[in-house]
């Protein structure tokens, strides 16, 4: 590695853990009536809208990039990126969003987004298909990626579930879709971690695990899924301090995991001087954020259980 690139690797190294500490510090969000059981709740959702937006600027930018080199040959493949920056908006607006009602729009939006990534699934898995061989290991490394669409839906569920969270009732035991809340975010969680980990094992055993570090998204959110699933099958009486500290680890993952495909990127020939080349042919430079996001939900989850322990 020349000297440039080992300081520019540094430096970004450096950013993404502050980022990442920023984004993980456990800060009061404030201007919540504190008179009202909703507070938690509340609290909960608008870490959850975060949580969503977070990928939803995961999806964006991937999709943007990989329906580019597709030339949007279908006039669909413009829809996620529509669907994901709205989803985007609505989420930073929520985050800010005090109130113990869900947002129409809002609604509207997550559940559009929802919609687009499961459709979308369907159109990659047709797309599969079709192409000679049908699913065999070459199409699923080289043909539409199956994981991207399920992003999308993800970011729609989770800001859908925000919208839930606000209108919960207050008391002891806030439900969602008649589930304890915070153990049934906990279980989506989970449920997404292992979706994402198997994406990114699939595209690293395309390019054949060539670097160690290629198995840490492969290792640390499965781990982190495990411990949020044992938190969602009990009733925890005690906070959960090592599930809460690897959620931090699988956050800190997913920032840098893009630093990684950043230097992935400048290794291809031609380096940054090629970037229109190497970005559409590099590893994916947004796609790793999305373990961030989950695992903000994660502890969303862990935080909501917390102040209602049979949520």
């Amino acid at each position: 590695m020349r000297l440039g690139q080992g300081a520019g690797m540094a430096v970004f190294g450096a950013l993404a853990m502050a980022v990442g500490a920023a984004a993980l510090r456990r800060r009061p969000l404030r201007h919540v009536d504190k008179s009202s059981g909703h507070e938690a709740t509340v609290t909960a959702a608008r870490r959850l809208n975060r949580a969503a937006g977070l990928i939803a600027t995961s999806t964006l930018l991937d999709s943007g990039v990989e329906h580019y080199r597709g030339a949007f040959h279908n006039k669909a493949m413009v829809t996620p990126l529509v669907v994901s920056a709205l989803t985007l908006a609505v989420s930073a607006h929520g985050t800010r969003d005090t109130r113990k009602t869900a947002h129409r729009v809002r609604d509207s939006i997550y559940a559009a987004a929802a919609l687009t990534g499961v459709v979308g699934t369907g159109f990659h898995v047709y797309n599969i298909g079709r192409r000679p061989g049908g699913f065999c290991w070459q199409n699923l490394f080289y043909g539409s990626p199956l994981g991207a669409p399920a992003a999308v839906a993800l970011a729609g569920l989770l800001g859908y579930y925000s919208e839930r969270l606000r209108e919960s009732e207050g008391g002891a035991t806030p439900r969602v879709f008649g589930m304890p809340a915070g153990r049934a975010l906990a279980a989506l969680t989970a449920a997404g971690l292992v979706a994402t980990s198997g994406e990114a094992g699939l595209l690293h055993f395309r390019g054949a695990y060539h670097d160690p570090f290629m198995f840490v998204p492969v290792t640390v959110p499965p781990v982190a899924a495990a411990l949020l699933s044992e938190t969602a099958a009990t009733h925890p009486h005690r906070p959960r301090r090592l599930t809460r500290w690897w959620l931090r680890l699988t956050a800190l993952v997913g920032f840098l995991g893009a630093g990684f495909h950043v230097f992935g990127v400048s290794r291809n020939m031609g380096g940054w001087r090629n970037w229109s080349q190497n970005i559409l042919n590099g590893p994916p430079i947004p796609a790793p954020p999305s373990f961030t996001g989950l695992a903000l939900a994660g502890l969303a989850a862990l935080g909501l259980i917390e102040e209602h322990p049979r949520a």
